[in-house]
């Protein structure tokens, strides 16, 4: 091959981020449905349920209206404002507009803050079992990350410390999420102002995605770890939005609250990258936070009933140690003790190589514990119908039993 023959070579960041691996096994699911067969799939973490049909007038009295157009790069100010106020009244924190961005949804959120926190030569502290995507975009910031192991008799928490052993001088920020995505663990109030000790001791900032807030269960209670501690506010970013409380994955709506002139950063960073967000999403958005919120109360309390359910099914099987969540849609369960069995005809050595058997022998899709940075354990995403959760758990029990 000729000079002008080589391919184009891609960078070094793009080479070094993974794909989704929920997203991954969601397409992988699909294609065997294509196939025709019958796929029960718990990889996607995203409400089964429609948009509330209020929220979806508002969107269409806003093109109607013609918001079709270019809007602020942070955000519509009423927007910006309905969700300041909405932190006033259910948290008693106060915000300005000015100090919240409106994002393309929560992931472009907590990418945008890191952008403007952290560069080549930092370090970002992420407690495990952790979502995804948070290395990848740490990485793409060109920071590093450390990882803080939790275990399954800590409730997967981290504990103070723990959080002091892993600062280093690189050390800027704490990435920290209750509810918690994959675990569905809920610090508690005492738990978050030890950690809360720690962070204004070392001088960190900390991203609470607290994306799950609204989705807590039994006496399990959603803290914003901003109001834990005076002058705790000015070192917090707190990221949420409205995919998961208001079945709202698709709209793309995120948000976070913080110091001024971080908001202003990231708003210029959004300048750049997106313009700004969608105009008629901030529209519906907008009559989803100050509209009747009994539509998330609805949704919760069938999630709640669903994790019931499969929490209760899956402590029932062989082999399986499955905790109940506090909060969010998700069961991370212990799979390891049929590592080593021939499960169906498959070997499974790992969590990866299970959840592969799994998909394939009984038609079950869920996700390695090993993307989350925890292996030995898979998630299960109930966000879908009994009867689907029913379904698939009959086929997994029966594969397991071999």
């Amino acid at each position: 091959m000729s000079r002008g023959e080589k391919p184009i070579a891609i960078s070094r960041m793009a080479a070094a981020v993974q794909p989704s691996a929920t997203l991954a096994a969601g397409a992988l699911a699909r294609q065997l449905r294509a196939q025709g067969k019958t796929v029960f799939d718990f990889s996607l973490g995203e409400p089964d349920f429609p948009t509330p049909e209020h929220i979806c007038a508002a969107a269409v009295k806003a093109m109607r209206d013609g918001h079709t157009h270019y809007t602020p790069a942070a955000g519509i100010p009423e927007l910006r404002s309905a969700v300041a106020r909405w932190y006033q009244k259910t948290y008693g924190i106060t915000y300005s507009s000015e100090q919240v961005v409106i994002s393309s949804g929560a992931k472009h959120s907590l990418h945008t803050a890191l952008a403007a926190l952290v560069g080549p030569g930092d370090e970002v502290i992420i407690p495990t079992p952790y979502w995804v995507s948070y290395s990848d975009i740490v990485q793409m910031t060109g920071a590093s990350y450390t990882l803080v192991p939790t275990t399954f008799a800590s409730g997967f928490k981290m504990n103070p410390g723990q959080l002091r052993s892993a600062i280093t001088p690189r050390s800027k920020v704490l990435m920290l999420n209750s509810p918690s995505n994959p675990t569905g663990t809920v610090y508690t109030r005492g738990e978050l102002e030890a950690l809360a000790d720690v962070i204004l001791e070392h001088g960190l900032a900390v991203l609470s995605d607290e994306i799950y807030e609204k989705l807590v269960f039994g006496d399990a209670r959603a803290t914003c770890f901003a109001t834990l501690r005076p002058g705790l506010a000015d070192r917090t970013l707190t990221i949420s939005g409205a995919s998961k409380s208001y079945a709202m994955t698709g709209w793309r709506m995120g948000w976070t609250l913080g110091p001024a002139h971080i908001v202003k950063a990231m708003g210029n960073i959004q300048s750049q990258q997106t313009g700004n967000p969608c105009s008629i999403s901030q529209y519906a958005a907008l009559a989803a936070v100050e509209g009747d919120q009994e539509c998330v109360e609805r949704m919760r309390k069938e999630f709640e009933a669903r994790r019931d359910l499969v929490c209760g099914r899956l402590s029932a099987m062989a082999g399986v140690r499955c905790p109940l969540p506090g909060g969010a849609f998700y069961a991370f369960f212990d799979v390891s003790a049929h590592f080593g069995r021939p499960l169906g005809g498959h070997k499974v050595t790992d969590s990866v190589s299970f959840c592969r058997a799994a998909l394939e022998a009984a038609h079950v899709n869920l996700v390695p514990g090993s993307a989350f940075g925890a292996e030995g354990y898979v998630r299960l995403s109930y966000a879908t119908s009994h009867e689907q959760l029913q379904g698939g758990l009959d086929h997994l029990e029966a594969w397991l039993r071999g």
